[in-house]
């Protein structure tokens, strides 16, 4: 037996484990039609606004709405549009910009030949559809589960409970969730019972109590990792 038939479920996040996106040439993009000329010292300014935005919503602090508003509340301020104008502007050009993962389509391609597949993700609603049929994707897809729909954000065990329960109830070890956070995608998999695989692009230390099943650096080592056999 292979580790690829241990499980019956593939689960993935979605930015930066399936896709890519250029954040910075998507904001030049998004500002060019109000006449903004968005340089590198906006985007660090946005970074620096954004990041711990999102780390409050992944600790559930905020919600997705406030994130979508609040970091662009300056900007609109001073274009005077709404805050979520601009939010739905960004979401537009994200889709345009977004670029799948190297070897993204061959390990979905094959897992989807074992298994089902689905995606978990605290991404917006307004993206998720359009990226995946602009990516081709959308016929590998079983299952999306969003994190703004069901009110609680990754590593929430009740974001994997209702994945699990939107699964119709599998055993957690025979699910396999795949990410790049190691904190919301590792540790909130741990927390449910869900094996787990930290796409390490950066080869950075664990930070994590307890590692990840797997850790891999690239979705085809994933792919080849899955082909071996499970001892």
């Amino acid at each position: 037996m292979t580790k690829l038939q241990q499980y019956d479920w593939f689960l993935f996040d979605a930015d930066e484990t399936l896709f890519s996106f250029d954040a910075f040439v998507g904001l030049q993009q998004m500002f060019a039609p109000y006449g903004v000329s968005f340089d590198a010292a906006d985007y660090a300014d946005y970074q620096a606004l954004n990041q711990p935005l999102w780390e409050a919503y992944q600790a559930g602090q905020i919600d997705a709405e406030a994130l979508q508003k609040q970091r662009f509340a300056d900007w609109a301020a001073r274009l005077e549009v709404a805050p979520l104008e601009l939010n739905a502007a960004f979401i537009d050009t994200m889709a345009q910009v977004c670029q799948p993962l190297e070897g993204a389509r061959a390990l979905l391609e094959r897992v989807a030949q074992q298994g089902k597949v689905g995606i978990v993700t605290n991404g917006f609603t307004a993206l998720q559809h359009t990226r995946l049929e602009q990516t081709g994707f959308t016929d590998l897809i079983d299952l999306i589960v969003i994190s703004e729909q069901v009110g609680v954000a990754k590593p929430d065990p009740k974001i994997f409970a209702h994945a699990l329960a939107e699964m119709q109830h599998p055993a957690p070890e025979r699910v396999l969730m795949t990410g790049d956070n190691p904190h919301s995608d590792v540790l909130g998999a741990q927390r449910s019972g869900i094996h787990a695989c930290w796409l390490n692009q950066h080869a950075l230390p664990c930070p994590l109590p307890t590692p990840p099943h797997y850790t891999v650096n690239s979705l085809p080592e994933l792919e080849q990792l899955l082909l071996t056999p499970h001892e």
